[in-house]
């Protein structure tokens, strides 16, 4: 009650927080938000890469190490089990050792697995390489679009979040492209750039200045937060709100996981897990993971096909990038049914980054991001199962599910462009269920 009684002070005192009168501190995308970003977006192509390994090198695995399909698809699915064991740790680590050291600790999982990959002698250490990538990956999933989001000014930050999606995809793209003109081996020694792009680049950019007011220090949020605003900017008001809401949570709310169930954050959670069990149960994610075997069944050439949905992805995630803080997060997510990479592909994330308080982030990211790649797993390892039931039933299962998620953005997921964090999350919950 008392926690519940501040947050309806926090919401007497919206104006503030909602304040229209735009600093120049709030509307500039600084060289230090912009390198900021691009380091965070390394973790990005990781992931692109990841995923789309295992369709290009699927034929030359399964031809070198004589893998049948059972044993490539538990390969395949590996990389999702990661995903469940970094989701179960994500939140907690990033709250402990903050976004940017959980970045570094990701890269540390995903470079062990294209090492262990490229090197691989049997399938043992494939599908334990593909084990420690999918870790990495479900640290990466959370970091990257929180990190972002608590980085970047309120108008541009639905922009920059979502061009994590299209290095997703150019990471995607690189595999698919390169994959067929070069081995495996050899392809999973190209994975590991990006990783190592990363570290380096951490060494250069700051923490989240509303992690470092989280866990009380002043001293390096303000400094952290001038970095990213620009020597010159007043950032007063921005650090003054920022303050305030966060000192209010850390003195009146637990932040015990079971506290994530309590009725307030109730339309948080349904849209968040529900987002992420209707982006896996799409089926976008097994197209990309098994894309040459798909366009083999269907007797067109795998290169022609995979290099084309390589090079679709780019334009479609572009224009998302350029439109999700012009049009708004919702009309995007309707668009999925004609464009995943404009919609669905990375906004879900970007959504989770902002409809969760400070408090609750942590838990909450673990949370959807568990629900994500579990769903993940189940869709990974039961495709080509549903494939030899019947391929015409396996799409129109997909085509179902995204017709729900039409259905489930228009009724419950809200509008957040334009909107500061902390009005987004102070308004959310107080949301009538």
């Amino acid at each position: 009650m008392e926690t519940e009684n501040l947050e309806d002070g926090l919401l007497t005192t919206k104006p503030r927080v909602n304040c229209r009168d735009v600093s120049e501190s709030d509307s500039k995308a600084t060289p230090i938000v912009i390198l900021s970003c691009m380091v965070a977006y390394c973790g990005s192509i990781t992931v692109g890469c990841s995923s789309a390994y295992s369709s290009p090198a699927e034929s030359g695995i399964m031809e070198d190490l004589g893998l049948s399909i059972a044993a490539y698809s538990v390969f395949g699915a590996m990389a999702t089990a990661g995903g469940i064991v970094g989701s179960f740790v994500n939140g907690k680590l990033a709250d402990v050792i903050g976004r940017r050291g959980t970045l570094w600790f990701s890269e540390i999982f995903s470079i062990a697995g294209w090492l262990a990959i490229a090197f691989a002698k049997n399938a043992w250490w494939l599908d334990l390489g593909r084990l420690s990538l999918g870790i990495g990956n479900g640290l990466i999933g959370y970091a990257v679009p929180v990190y972002i989001a608590e980085i970047t000014p309120k108008n541009l930050r639905g922009g920059f979040s979502n061009a994590s999606q299209l290095m997703v995809c150019c990471g995607l793209s690189l595999m698919f492209i390169i994959g067929n003109v070069i081995t495996w081996r050899i392809l999973a020694l190209i994975g590991t750039i990006p990783c190592i792009l990363e570290l380096l680049g951490l060494l250069l950019i700051p923490e989240s200045p509303r992690w470092l007011a989280k866990i009380g220090k002043e001293k390096e949020f303000e400094t952290s937060l001038q970095y990213l605003r620009g020597r010159n900017a007043d950032i007063s008001q921005e650090a003054a709100e920022i303050r305030e809401y966060t000192e209010a949570f850390k003195k009146n709310s637990k932040t015990r996981f079971m506290d994530l169930f309590q009725r307030r954050y109730a339309h948080s959670l349904i849209v968040g897990v529900g987002l992420m069990v209707l982006v896996q149960f799409g089926g976008n994610n097994v197209i990309v993971s098994y894309s040459s075997s798909i366009f083999n069944k269907a007797g067109f050439s795998t290169s022609i096909g995979t290099i084309s949905v390589a090079i679709i992805q780019i334009p479609a995630t572009v224009a998302s990038v350029l439109l999700t803080d012009k049009l708004g997060r919702r009309p995007l997510l309707l668009g999925y049914s004609v464009a995943y990479s404009t919609g669905m592909g990375g906004i879900p994330w970007l959504i989770v980054s902002e409809v969760f308080p400070i408090n609750v982030k942590g838990s909450a990211g673990s949370l959807v991001s568990l629900v994500n790649w579990s769903c993940s797993w189940i869709v990974t390892y039961g495709f080509n199962f549903m494939m030899e039931w019947s391929s015409a039933g396996t799409f129109f299962i997909y085509m179902g599910v995204c017709g729900s998620a039409v259905l489930f953005v228009a009724k419950l997921v809200p509008e957040t462009k334009g909107r500061v964090l902390e009005e987004i999350q102070v308004s959310i919950t107080h949301s009538p269920q």
